[in-house]
């Protein structure tokens, strides 16, 4: 399970773990706990849905949210550093896109995802546009960030 090996890696390396999540409404904080002792690495997983939490939760940039969008690398970006920021930990993760099955536009299509990385003094953002239901879409995001962490501090030394 990918939630396993992450926390034996998170363990094994003392990294700590905070997450903000938009459109996966809490199934990546859900992945990360079904590990046992998940506790030990990960601080906080917080849905700021809105832009208002956004804003005042994470300090997600109002003029950041009106130029670019909820769903933008630079929204990512602000939502990984403020996860970090507020919780202390070592690494803020961030999802935000569109999983449908409407509010895609041509520009910014259905299944449209950002993940944010924030680790050390580094930031890292992937986008892509995963297909399938409004399920299938949450669900890969899902799966996809907690990768990412593993690629990220799996290649740390």
């Amino acid at each position: 399970m990918i939630s396993e090996k992450l926390g034996k890696l998170l363990r094994a390396k003392n990294i700590t773990l905070a997450v903000a999540e938009s459109f996966t409404g809490g199934l990546v904080s859900s992945m990360i706990t079904d590990a046992p002792g998940s506790s030990e690495y990960f601080l906080v997983g917080l849905v700021t849905y809105s832009y208002e939490s956004k804003t005042s939760l994470l300090g997600v940039k109002e003029s950041t949210l009106i130029k670019h969008g909820a769903v933008s690398e630079e929204v990512a970006r602000e939502m990984a550093i403020g996860v970090k920021e507020l919780s202390s930990a070592d690494l803020g993760l961030s999802t935000t896109g569109i999983a449908g099955p409407s509010g895609g536009m041509k520009e910014k299509p259905v299944g449209l995802t950002y993940i944010g990385l924030a680790y050390r003094d580094e930031m890292f953002v992937e986008k892509m546009i995963l297909p399938g239901t409004r399920e299938e879409i949450r669900r890969a995001a899902a799966i996809h960030a907690l990768d990412m962490i593993l690629r990220v501090i799996g290649s740390d030394k």
